[in-house]
């Protein structure tokens, strides 16, 4: 078993090491959240496009039926009934007002269910909580160690020549 760079597991690691390791890691999270936050705001655009689309058959139903279907509707009426063909109009264009009626039921139901799509918040919420526990890691404190002008000349100057 091995760590995600590689080294066995419980082997000393560099901080050099846990840090790419990390940022590795914090890369990925945010690569994968990214990717959440474009599928939940295509569902979202999918069901605004579907609500989009049942309102505007719905309008069309209602403007390019109506003359044609309230004649029809209303001749078959008064041919069936016998009763006043002013009544009968006014019966085809009810049942015009309710198929309409129907779709436009569909489109805000469809509305509603898109409004309320909370994918990118609940995404910008995961990150801000990653933020925040990410601003609270803290690295431990080092030893103090003692100021430069404490320290005799000669350490100053191997520590600069073993430095370089």
């Amino acid at each position: 078993m091995s760590a995600p760079d590689g080294s066995p597991v419980g082997a000393e690691r560099s901080i050099g090491q846990l840090f790419a390791s990390a940022t590795t890691e914090l890369s990925a999270l945010v690569h994968d959240e990214i990717a959440l936050a474009k599928a939940q705001l295509k569902q979202d655009v999918k069901r605004g496009a579907v609500s989009g689309g049942a309102f505007s058959v719905a309008g069309a139903v209602l403007l390019f039926s109506l003359p044609m279907l309230n004649f029809a509707l209303a001749y078959g009426i008064r041919t069936w009934s016998g009763w006043n063909l002013a009544l009968c109009f006014l019966l085809s264009f009810a049942a015009n007002f309710l198929v309409a009626g129907f779709l436009g039921l569909i489109g805000v139901v469809f509305a509603k269910k898109a409004k309320k799509g909370k994918g990118p918040q609940k995404v910008a919420a995961s990150v801000k909580e990653t933020v925040g526990v990410l601003q609270l890691a803290k690295p431990h404190p080092r030893p103090e160690t003692p100021a430069l002008e404490n320290r005799t000349p000669a350490a100053i100057e191997t520590v600069a020549r073993s430095s370089s």
